[in-house]
């Protein structure tokens, strides 16, 4: 049987750490994903409106073996600049690809679009994301917050307040795969108006309320239920699925996709037109497991389970805060036990 990490979180993925960066004022921030060593990484961007940087450095044709770290960020397009703050804290640490005697931190990155969500954003001539990112990176640890912190800050659903999410799996043969995942979807995580999770099929223990599926299934479960007045850009999940076996690039990328079918079991509608969604795929190499056929499909069916888990944990995390415009999970639950 699989089971959870110790912690339950990305960095049960031996060789990585997470670190967040949450400003209350604008309401939004960034999450930093950062390598203890160049990790082999993929990106599957499966969207209609995705913002992104240094993505197609990951490409298995391309020159750059590895990673040194991953920028998550609100903002819209105002967080690419987050990349750039991590980069600064790479730098500092003397991390990064070595060419000609110069070494440059690699740092893909992909943003959501927070900015409707009741911060202040007027933040001057220049967005505060670059700082945000710096400091994300240098906050990096094995313990990180889930809920309403990081990327996933100001992030909202179609009817809740949204959040970052993080999940891990230990498979029968010593493998982890983690997921973390901002969740600023433009669907649906729970069914119709319920508090169940549609990813309550995989969840392990209570990890998010422990209330299965609905039964009878209500009638307006297979309602389409969007945020009003969507627009490009206006919407997006973005996540990083993680292994500590040994995947090279085309491999990772192979993981990011089958972590997209996670989205598709934990959110309702996904990967639209007015989504950004997208999956990093990260493989440390930190276990020496050799996998036959057999073993890649039970790696890849656990990366759709645990995004799956990481996207309801991170909407059941999620914390009222100041200006928020959506209830969050726990104020649903609560109104539909005395319904």
């Amino acid at each position: 049987m699989w089971r959870t990490g110790p912690r339950n979180l990305l960095t049960d993925v031996a060789g990585i750490t997470v670190g967040n960066h949450t400003d209350e004022t604008v309401k939004s921030g960034v999450t930093a994903i950062l390598c203890d060593e160049p990790a082999a990484a993929g990106v599957q961007v499966l969207g209609g409106a995705p913002g992104t940087c240094e993505t197609d450095a990951l490409e298995p044709h391309n020159l750059v073996d590895g990673v040194d770290a991953i920028s998550l960020s609100g903002g819209s397009a105002f967080g690419i600049d987050a990349a750039a703050g991590v980069q600064a804290a790479l730098r500092e640490m003397d991390r990064g690809f070595e060419i000609l005697g110069f070494r440059v931190p690699i740092v893909p990155g992909a943003i959501l679009f927070d900015l409707p969500n009741g911060g202040d954003k007027n933040w001057g001539r220049f967005s505060p994301y670059r700082d945000f990112g710096f400091e994300a990176a240098m906050a990096a640890a094995q313990d990180f917050e889930i809920g309403s912190v990081g990327a996933g800050a100001g992030a909202t659903t179609a009817t809740l307040k949204g959040g970052l999410g993080s999940a891990s799996t230990v498979l029968e043969n010593g493998i982890t795969v983690g997921a973390l995942v901002a969740v600023n979807a433009v669907g649906s995580v729970t069914v119709g108006g319920t508090p169940h999770f549609w990813a309550a099929p995989f969840e392990i223990g209570d990890e998010f309320g422990g209330l299965g599926l609905p039964h009878p299934m209500p009638d307006d479960a297979s309602k389409v239920l969007t945020k009003l007045r969507a627009t490009a850009r206006g919407n997006t999940t973005i996540a990083v699925i993680a292994t500590d076996a040994k995947l090279d690039k085309a491999a990772a990328k192979r993981l990011a996709i089958a972590a997209h079918d996670g989205f598709a079991r934990a959110i309702w509608p996904t990967h639209t037109p007015v989504d950004g969604d997208l999956v990093f795929g990260l493989a440390t190499g930190r276990n020496d497991t050799v996998l036959d056929m057999e073993g890649v499909i039970d790696l890849n069916a656990a990366a759709t389970a645990t995004m799956a888990r990481a996207i309801a944990r991170g909407v059941f995390a999620a914390k009222r805060t100041n200006r928020d415009i959506f209830p969050v999970w726990e104020e649903l639950k609560a109104s539909s036990r005395h319904n």
